[in-house]
């Protein structure tokens, strides 16, 4: 179980207080949804709505971003399929 879980509603992490998700927990979750791109993505869709209403004075281009627009990316470190 991680101790980087939301901290609501300021959606700070648990564990180390950065914006949630954190570079930890996108790391888990990158682990935890591996070959489910989709399901992980549905998942943190649920948050961002979440987010959304708690933090209404949030551009919603920023929360897209933080919470699912990380997930299309590769991983820090791994190079895409067109080698950048």
């Amino acid at each position: 179980m991680t101790t980087h879980g939301p901290v609501l509603p300021i959606w700070s992490c648990g564990g180390c207080d950065l914006p949630w998700p954190c570079p930890t927990r996108r790391r888990e979750l990158r682990a935890e949804y591996a070959g489910a791109p989709v399901s992980l993505a549905l998942y943190l869709g649920g948050y961002l709505v979440q987010a959304a209403e708690d933090m209404p004075w949030a551009p919603a281009g920023a929360l897209h971003r933080r919470f699912i627009g990380w997930t299309r990316q590769p991983p820090a470190g791994r190079k895409t399929s067109d080698g950048t």
